[in-house]
């Protein structure tokens, strides 16, 4: 045992019970430092832990096992923040998350109502999808008392990378991924997740459009974190409904293009594909999108909806748009108040309340399918 854990042991003996933040800030160190030293003391069986406090092992004493004693130790502390296994009181969650506008707006609404309702107190970092940042964001939550994390990494395709995004699977409190996902065999597939079904949206999208009799039908979608879930729903919905394909999209030229040539690039796509390509209809993503490009296809000769029906997708200002535009609309919303939840279960379950998963239950892979508003 080094010198700081063993000062630890001393103040928990002498005091019973006591707060890891408050812990953290008296001892001079970070909560995410003292939270290893706490693991690794509760392994060897010197303290108990439990939602953010830890206490000193009671032993020859009657009263019930000694997990059953901590808890009741903490919940009979003044000013503890978990008072008892059911309760949130005074747990803090941290939510990364790129922005706190467009879509990530109601997610954070969700999360914060849930989160407020149960009696805890939600923090935000905002990342700005900076390389990096998401990390950064983490640690400074934790570094301020954070008792579990909603995440949101800045992956590009809405899962990690070959090589990337293996710390969120290492954090030291229990972790919800949010409108992100990680594949079999990545550290993080291990985390609880809940995300929007784009795939199954995308494919809602294309079997309305058959059923207003359109055949050939495309997907006009600049790279997002959004864009693979969306492509493989579309994809697979024209395979299995048997349409004929859309005209492929030219190859990108050398180097990265500008937001400018990207709008530029899709308008000349969709133009092209309507007058030569038989297409009638197209999935755009986002609404933006769809309402810059509806008046600059008019221009050039392309008539909304007579020669192409459009469904955007998000649903943010759709029904904004001169003509209100049909859209699949993410349950945003419902993400962010299903993560919170999820993840306030987690520090508030019977067990062990640290590391990856916290509570005893299964990890959760949990997906809300998006719903389509017919606007005319």
């Amino acid at each position: 045992m080094d010198q700081r854990q063993a000062q630890v042991l001393a103040l928990v003996r002498a005091r019973g019970s006591v707060r890891v933040a408050d812990l953290a800030q008296e001892l001079g160190v970070s909560p995410v430092t003292l939270r290893r030293d706490i693991e690794a003391m509760a392994a060897r069986g010197e303290i108990h832990r439990m939602h953010g406090v830890i206490s000193r092992v009671e032993t020859g004493r009657p009263g019930g096992a000694p997990a059953a004693r901590a808890t009741a130790a903490v919940a009979a502390s003044a000013g503890d923040r978990a008072a008892a296994p059911a309760g949130a009181e005074g747990l803090v969650i941290g939510m990364v998350v790129p922005t706190t506008e467009y879509y990530y707006a109601d997610v954070v609404r969700g999360a914060r109502e849930v989160v407020e309702a149960r009696g805890a107190r939600l923090t935000v970092g905002l990342t700005r999808y900076l390389p990096g940042e998401d990390r950064t964001q983490a640690d400074r939550l934790l570094s301020t008392g954070a008792d579990g994390l909603l995440l949101t990494p800045n992956w590009d395709a809405g899962s990690p990378g070959p090589g990337e995004g293996a710390w969120t699977a290492e954090l030291p409190v229990p972790t919800v991924l949010v409108e992100r996902w990680a594949p079999p065999g990545h550290p993080a597939a291990a985390l609880d997740r809940v995300a929007s079904d784009h795939a199954h949206g995308a494919a809602t999208a294309v079997q309305h459009l058959v059923e207003r009799g359109h055949r050939r039908i495309a997907l006009a979608s600049r790279a997002t974190p959004t864009t693979p879930r969306l492509r493989a729903g579309y994809e697979a919905a024209v395979t299995a409904l048997g349409l004929e394909p859309a005209p492929p999209w030219p190859a990108a030229g050398p180097g990265p293009l500008s937001d400018a040539d990207l709008f530029a690039r899709t308008l000349d796509y969709l133009c092209e594909a309507v007058t030569a390509g038989g297409v009638s209809a197209a999935l755009i993503h986002s609404d933006t999108d769809a309402i810059m490009l509806i008046p600059r296809l008019q221009a050039r000769g392309v008539r909304v909806p007579e020669d192409l029906a459009v469904i955007t997708y998000d649903d943010e200002v759709a029904g904004l748009a001169d003509v209100p535009l049909s859209a699949v609309a993410p349950a945003k919303r419902e993400v962010g108040a299903r993560a919170a939840g999820l993840l306030l279960d987690r520090l508030t379950a019977p067990g062990d309340g640290g590391g990856v998963g916290g509570g005893d239950g299964p990890r959760q892979h949990v997906e809300l399918l998006p719903r389509l508003t017919i606007r005319s």
